[in-house]
């Protein structure tokens, strides 16, 4: 028998689902940033049936999958109840801030559409880290809010020592900078598990053969 991951969520093709929700994950299409390059969009999901599956969902040790799937009312509308689909690489930056969690010591804490949000959210601007579930906006280590120029630096230079590769927004008020919490992304990740409905690939023959 095939070897299993063992998670406990379905893994779907995005470009399989009803139309309601491709049109706000647009799976796999192309998007650029704000340098002008283009990337490409996550096409597998996981399926998350209910709230409280997303709270019982233990992603490490101290993170679960709720606390990267919290937005509010920009979120596009099919988006904002169950089934909810949130692209594989969510377990990767679970990974990732678990590192930074043990770093720190403490409780790290992701803000509200801090986590993933898809390409339809309102404030999904450009291609953002976020629309892969690669990004976590961090708004509090502990008992100290990430509101200030010392707190974000302190935390940031935390977060790129312990996540290998991470990227981190510097201080400031200006595009691509942040002055009221900590952004921490591991890039555009495409994560396709071994579980993934993968299409079969087959050859093309030659239309002509001699």
């Amino acid at each position: 028998m095939p070897e299993t991951g063992g998670f406990p969520l379905r893994i779907v093709d995005g470009r399989r689902l009803e139309k309601s929700y491709r049109d706000a994950l647009t799976p796999g299409d192309v998007v650029c940033d704000m340098a002008g390059a283009a990337r490409q969009l996550p096409r597998y999901f996981y399926e998350v049936p209910s709230w409280d599956v997303a709270q019982r969902v233990q992603l490490t040790s101290n993170f679960s999958l709720w606390e990267f799937i919290t937005t509010d009312v920009r979120e596009a509308e099919p988006l904002r109840f169950f089934p909810r689909y949130v692209p594989c690489a969510i377990t990767l930056l679970a990974a990732a801030l678990e590192r930074l969690r043990q770093a720190t010591g403490t409780y790290v804490h992701i803000a509200a559409n801090g986590g993933y949000r898809s390409p339809g959210h309102v404030i999904s601007c450009n291609a953002t880290p976020h629309c892969w579930g690669t990004a976590a906006n961090i708004y509090r280590v502990g008992d100290t809010w990430l509101d200030t120029r010392e707190s974000i630096e302190r935390y940031g230079a935390i977060a790129r020592e312990a996540i290998p590769g991470a990227w981190v927004r510097p201080f400031g008020t200006t595009p691509g900078c942040t002055d009221d919490h900590l952004h921490v992304d591991i890039g555009y990740v495409l994560s396709v598990p071994r579980e993934a409905p993968i299409e079969p690939w087959y050859p093309k023959l030659d239309s002509d053969p001699l």
